[in-house]
């Protein structure tokens, strides 16, 4: 089908764009390894007795995870305001392809983003014991990959809307902090006041994150995975829709 094909081309197009700055790749891969090798071994001692290092990797480890996959698209709308001021939305106008192609290219490479750091991130954890389950795993990369393609989407058309590095920076500056820490990728967040678990329950990230370390064990039944597969399936369905929607009216 065509809309494939146009997909697979601005696909290629934002990949090769993206391979001409390793250094990007190569830190999505040293941020989550520097949370496991810095940060983890901080959780061994809280509770009684002293946790095993397989314990917290197999707690924190789903965490990181879901911290990757939202931050993999965070980056869209930068390159979308860029690509404003090269003139490439410009040039885009004249192209008989669908906006909703031009979205999904990107969002794609995103999730690729993602899921090359992942793979690592997990064989490096495993090595230190951190338990895989092959059908939980892939369950979790895919309900991650839902979570990129919700933050890729978002941000992207948010810096069409925006048009300025400094405006785009406020308004996700302003919504990461509290997202990632609503949403209990580093420490659980039943481990906080009740309030405060009732607030995480309106982030959409908290499903997500409460799921991932359910199926690094292999829970792909459990209520927990339906629960976030319910919230995150419905939102990027919405998200998308939205932001093609800007995308039209941005690339007329």
């Amino acid at each position: 089908m065509r809309v494939f094909t146009e997909i697979g081309l601005f696909f290629n197009r934002r990949l090769k764009d993206t391979l001409r700055q390793p250094v990007w790749i190569l830190s999505g891969l040293m941020t989550p390894l520097l949370y496991i090798l810095l940060f983890a071994p901080l959780l061994k001692n809280i509770g009684y007795p002293p946790k095993t290092t397989a314990e917290v990797l197999n707690s924190f480890v789903p965490g990181i995870l879901t911290l990757l996959a939202f931050g993999a698209g965070m980056g869209s709308g930068w390159t979308v305001i860029s690509e404003l001021a090269s003139g490439v939305i410009e040039r885009l106008r004249v192209t008989p392809a669908s906006r909703f192609s031009i979205l999904m290219g990107a969002v794609l490479c995103d999730v690729v983003s993602f899921v090359v750091p992942a793979v690592p991130v997990v064989a490096i954890s495993a090595l230190f014991g951190f338990r895989v389950d092959i059908g939980g795993l892939a369950t979790l990369l895919t309900l991650c990959c839902l979570l990129t393609a919700v933050t890729s989407a978002w941000s992207g058309a948010l810096g069409l809307i925006l048009k300025q590095i400094g405006s785009l920076a406020a308004v996700v500056t302003g919504l990461q902090l509290p997202l990632t820490l609503l949403s209990g990728v580093l420490l659980p967040i039943s481990l906080g006041p009740k309030w405060l678990i009732v607030v995480a329950h309106v982030n959409p990230m908290y499903y997500t994150a409460e799921a991932s370390r359910v199926l690094a064990a292999g829970g792909v039944r459990s209520a927990e995975t339906g629960l976030a597969f319910l919230v995150m399936i419905p939102l990027t369905a919405i998200t998308l829709w939205w932001a093609t929607g800007v995308y039209r009216k941005a690339v007329a």
